[in-house]
């Protein structure tokens, strides 16, 4: 089992991406979970002071030398690594980054470590998207479905994934997270529950014409609040003694939410009337109709399973950009 003598040993957690929408949460989840003394190293492309974070380090993971250097001078016990490309369509336009980010950053990561910091445990967040074309079974999808990803996301993500697992055969301390959709406060327009959120209160405001502009309704996806994603992250961190190197989670909810249906409940929550539009930039002709992950083993070995209600995500999303739209003035 991963680092079984190190019990009580100092931890010194290292995360890459730290600036992105899901590392100001997982800071605090793992301050929650593993205490408020916990070392956090939060590094991110650009160093900056960060309003919830502090001080972030300047991280490329594609610069193998920086990337080694950072790990050597650190010592973590722990590296949760967040850095890539967080939205399917970035990816897609930019295939050479995509590749240089998902795959040899993280095998910059994965090799840094064993090199510099052998005891180290790494947690590398993938994508529950790696799944790809299994997905249209309509299945729930657990860990031991195929890999069969259909864009320049999936399948850098499904390489980086499978990477990591292939160097646990080398003595790599590894856990491989398989998140699915995630949303909560912070997350940017480029994903489908902000993007309906940021025009409702865009209308509410006066900014916009009281239509909505929407893609394909009929897809059905799994969704989980950020916060529940990194609590299961930070559950990770602190029993990786009792991990398997190499095991793979999939953080699922388990359950289909039609587009739908979630535009539906985010227009109840508006304060003023509003209609719908098809709008042709936003469908994706070839989108597999049901996509829903089984996370059976994370609730085993972890203890994990989503707490917070789905209406309590979307009303807390609508805020943050009610909230977003007010002081843009």
């Amino acid at each position: 089992m991963i680092g079984q003598d190190r019990a009580h040993a100092e931890l010194k957690v290292l995360i890459t991406g730290a600036i992105g929408f899901v590392g100001p949460y997982l800071v605090e989840a793992l301050r929650r979970t593993l205490g408020r003394e916990v070392l956090i190293v939060s590094t991110a492309l650009t160093g900056e002071e960060h309003p919830l974070l502090g001080g972030v380090f300047a991280l490329d993971v594609t610069d193998k030398a920086a990337v080694g250097e950072m790990i050597r001078r650190v010592g973590p016990t722990h590296v949760v690594h967040l850095a890539g490309l967080a939205a399917t369509t970035a990816a897609n336009a930019n295939a050479a980054l995509a590749w240089q980010v998902h795959v040899f950053g993280t095998l910059n990561i994965a090799n840094a470590i064993l090199e510099h910091a052998p005891r180290c445990v790494l947690l590398s967040v993938g994508s529950g998207q790696v799944y790809g074309a299994s997905a249209r079974s309509g299945v729930p999808l657990s860990e031991a479905a195929v890999l069969a990803p259909t864009n320049t996301y999936e399948v850098t993500k499904a390489a980086g994934d499978l990477a990591v697992g292939a160097l646990a055969g080398r003595g790599l301390a590894c856990v491989r997270l398989r998140p699915f959709n995630h949303t909560g406060p912070g997350q940017t327009g480029d994903f489908v529950i902000p993007s309906f959120a940021m025009q409702i209160a865009r209308i509410e405001a006066g900014l916009q014409r009281p239509v909505l502009k929407v893609g394909n309704l009929e897809a059905e996806r799994d969704f989980l609040d950020v916060r529940d994603v990194v609590a299961a992250y930070a559950l990770a961190v602190a029993k990786s003694d009792l991990i398997a190197p190499g095991t793979i989670l999939n953080v699922a909810s388990g359950v289909p939410r039609r587009i739908q249906s979630i535009l539906d409940r985010l227009m109840a929550l508006s304060r003023v009337p509003i209609s719908t539009k098809i709008d042709s930039t936003r469908m994706r002709p070839s989108e597999t109709p049901r996509y829903v992950g089984d996370a059976t083993a994370a609730k085993k070995l972890l203890g994990w399973s989503p707490q917070i209600e789905f209406d309590v995500t979307l009303a807390a999303v609508l805020d943050d950009c009610r909230s977003r739209v007010a002081a843009q003035g």
